[in-house]
Parts: structure tokens; C-alpha cells; sequence
């Protein structure tokens, strides 16, 4: 059977720009796929599709057991989306806000209101509570939508890189609510442009660019595939670089880098804490005073780096600005709000 978010050979095409490439994805229950690419790799296209904000040119896509482009009134019934651009009513406050969300849920007015003030409690808008989100700062926005999104927990959750502009705290806080929310059975898509988010958060990453998936496993599988570990020495003295490169290229199984101002030389290597051991021997045979030495694993940005030619950053606002434009006409605002709550870009879309 296959997961709560399922997609086959996903095509969309923007003029003479292909978004989206035979895109497959199969996301078991209760679990978080990080959807990882770089700029204009087609994560929000994705995303827009999957929620019925797009309809996809071919292919086919299940979300909670419905199809998107069949059923659409009832997939946005079971999931819960946050977008890129927080999408709030600026005239009202942020209490009601998150009311008007649950009662558009159809929760009573006495168990909305609860709801909301827990939300703004667990966000640290409690003290700003009564006042117009139109006074929000950029930040406080982006918390009173993720917050919309959370006003009830539906069992299939979109977060399109919920946490860009949150604070260090504010971002763990949100995280430690997805873990939740997941450990409650809640399934997760979640695109990102901070690789430690899916390091955390991700039970498996796909790896998107120019709209096609070009790798996916768990976070362990994808660092495995760039040549797992690898040994960093930063020596003293600069006079040095060249012997401990000699030295290092003798212990390594692959090529040997080389930072001459910072003084760092580092190899891929296998054998772990033994093998660095006897490096340490070497270099301490050979007089080479180090300031720093250890067993590196790679990084997701490595990943990228490897899989892509380049870091991961944030969504190419070219591709945002193309489905805006492509989206829905029109849809009711209990569908838009409550059933699949759209970004800035999307609600203006809507109207």
C-alpha cells in the first residue's frame, strides 16, 4: 500500500520551464520526509501539487488516501499546510487568528479559544496575544502561521521551510512541536533550507534539483554516498602543510584538500578512532605540532555539494512567483484557510 503521501512521474511545466520532472515520492505513515534542493529545484512546485494549489500536467498524487486532482475538497479536509510566506489577517489579532482557523474546522468557539491560547503560549506570543498581527514583526508573523497550522492536527502536515526568519529558540521550540506531532502519528513533508533541520527531524531525505529526485535515504545513507569519513589536521606551524599532507595522503583513500590559509589539511579515510590514532603517532613522530585534529563525518551540505555542484539555499523566488500565478482561481476560504492554508503568495492567488 503506499504511504500517506504518494506521488508518481509528477510533471509541471511553466512555460518552457519544467518544474517538476517524473517527481515519485512514498511517505509511510507517521513519519518526516525532508525534501532537500537548491535553488529553483521545484520543492514548492512539489508542495503547491501535492496540497491542491497546482494540478500537475501528468502523473499521479495521493495524499491521505485521496487522489489530489479528484478529490480535492477532501484532501484539503485532512491535511494541514504551512507555507513559505506567513499568511495571516492583518486586521485581526493574533488570538483570533487562530479562532477563526478552528472554527473554521468546525471546533466550538469555547474549545477554539483554548486552543488558541495553548498555540500562542507554546510560540511565545502570549503577551501579544490581543494585539493586530499587522503590529507583528516578521518573525512574530511566521510563528502566528505555523501556529494556524497547528490548530488542529490533521493527519498529513506540509511545511514548506517553516522555520526561515525564526530565532535559534524559536526554531527548537517548533522543531520539539514537530517531534510531537509525529510521535502522535502525524505525517510530515517538510522542505528546508537548514540542513541540521533534516538531520533532526527527517526519517528520510530526497534530494530534488532541476525537478527531478537525484537521491534519497536516510540522512546516513546520502553522507555514506560522499565518501564517508574523513580525517582534518590543522597544523601550527605553516612550514608544516606539506609534510602533513605527505603524511595524511599515506592513511587516505581519496584526494587529499589542502587550506593553506587556515592551515588545514584533510583526507578521506575508513578505520574510524584506530586509524586516527595512528595518525596522531605519525605526526607526533614527525615533530608536526597540531592545533586541531579529528574523525569528520560529512555534512548534508556535502551531500549537496557532492550530489548537485552546489550548497543548498533558499527557494528561487522565480519558481514561487511562477505558481503563484498558475494556481487556482478561486476556492472557498474555508478550503483555502482551513483545508490547505496557502502562503502570502497563494492567498493573493485566491483572491
Amino acid at each position: 500500500m503506499p504511504g500517506a503521501i504518494y506521488a508518481e512521474g509528477l510533471v509541471k511545466t511553466f512555460g518552457d520551464v519544467r518544474a517538476l520532472d517524473g517527481v515519485d515520492l512514498d511517505v509511510p505513515e507517521g513519519t518526516v520526509l525532508g525534501l532537500l534542493g537548491p535553488n529553483g529545484a521545484g520543492k514548492t512546485t512539489g508542495v503547491r501539487v501535492l496540497t491542491t494549489l497546482l494540478q500537475p500536467d501528468s502523473g499521479k498524487a495521493v495524499v491521505a488516501g485521496l487522489d489530489v486532482v479528484k478529490h480535492p475538497n477532501e484532501v484539503r479536509r485532512a491535511i494541514g499546510l504551512s507555507g513559505q510566506f506567513a499568511a495571516v489577517d492583518e486586521y485581526l489579532t493574533g488570538r483570533e487568528n487562530l479562532q477563526m482557523v478552528g472554527q473554521l474546522y468546525q471546533m466550538g468557539a469555547r474549545d477554539a479559544k483554548a486552543r488558541a491560547d495553548e498555540l500562542l503560549e507554546r510560540f511565545n506570543l502570549s503577551e501579544a496575544a490581543d494585539r493586530t498581527a499587522k503590529t507583528y514583526s516578521g518573525g512574530m508573523r511566521r510563528r502566528l502561521d505555523l501556529a494556524a497550522a497547528l490548530v488542529v492536527s490533521p493527519p498529513v502536515m506540509f511545511m514548506d521551510e517553516p522555520t526561515t526568519g525564526l530565532d535559534p529558540r524559536n526554531r527548537q521550540a517548533l522543531w520539539e512541536v514537530i517531534e510531537e506531532l509525529v510521535a502522535g502519528g502525524t505525517t510530515l513533508l517538510l522542505t528546508t533550507q537548514y540542513l541540521e533541520e533534516a538531520d533532526r527531524l527527517a526519517h528520510d531525505i530526497c534530494v530534488i534539483d532541476h525537478g527531478k529526485v537525484i537521491a534519497r535515504g536516510t540522512s546516513d545513507q546520502l553522507k555514506a554516498q560522499t565518501g564517508g569519513e574523513r580525517v582534518e589536521v590543522v597544523v601550527h606551524d605553516p612550514e608544516h602543510l606539506a609534510t602533513t599532507t605527505d603524511i595524511l595522503r599515506g592513511f587516505g583513500k581519496g584526494e587529499t584538500s589542502v587550506e593553506t590559509h587556515t592551515r588545514k589539511v584533510t583526507v578521506p579515510v575508513t578505520g574510524g578512532a584506530k586509524l586516527l590514532a595512528e595518525v596522531i603517532r605519525e605526526l607526533d613522530t614527525r615533530g608536526i605540532e597540531i592545533d586541531d585534529i579529528g574523525l569528520r563525518r560529512p555534512t548534508l551540505d556535502d551531500v549537496f555539494i557532492s550530489l548537485t555542484g552546489h550548497a543548498a539555499e533558499a527557494q528561487d523566488e522565480a519558481e514561487a512567483e511562477a505558481g503563484a500565478k498558475a494556481g487556482p482561481k478561486a476556492g472557498p476560504k474555508k478550503a483555502a484557510m482551513a483545508g490547505a492554508k496557502a502562503d502570502a503568495q497563494q492567498k493573493e492567488t485566491a483572491k
